[in-house]
């Protein structure tokens, strides 16, 4: 018996549109133990490399309810060619294909 694939069901946690991404705009955000339980907790969302982590994080080891908590739409649309890059081809793809995300070469 074969084991599920990584990205199995990822396209059913991805938000239906940008508007319901209302995570903040600013600040300094601090992730719950379940979704950042080593390293940084804390994330300062004015230093772009830091957001992209925070990002990064949230989209892989995250639910829906998190990432309409913690992600912002604007920001996630002008980081998404950086971000992207960061992100197994599973995130990507799902996320490509269910939100209008700047789209680069993979």
């Amino acid at each position: 018996m074969a084991l599920p694939s990584f990205y199995e069901g990822l396209d059913e946690k991805v938000p239906e549109s940008l508007g319901d991404l209302q995570g903040p705009a600013d600040g300094v955000v601090a992730l719950p133990p379940h979704l950042a339980w080593s390293g940084f907790t804390e994330f300062d969302l004015a230093k772009p490399m830091v957001r992209m982590e925070m990002y990064r994080t949230v989209i892989t080891a995250g639910r829906r309810v998190d990432y309409e908590a913690y992600l912002n739409a604007d920001h996630l649309v002008s980081d998404w060619p950086t971000l992207r890059r960061g992100l197994g081809p599973g995130y990507r793809h799902a996320w490509e294909k269910k939100l209008p995300l700047r789209k680069t070469a993979v």
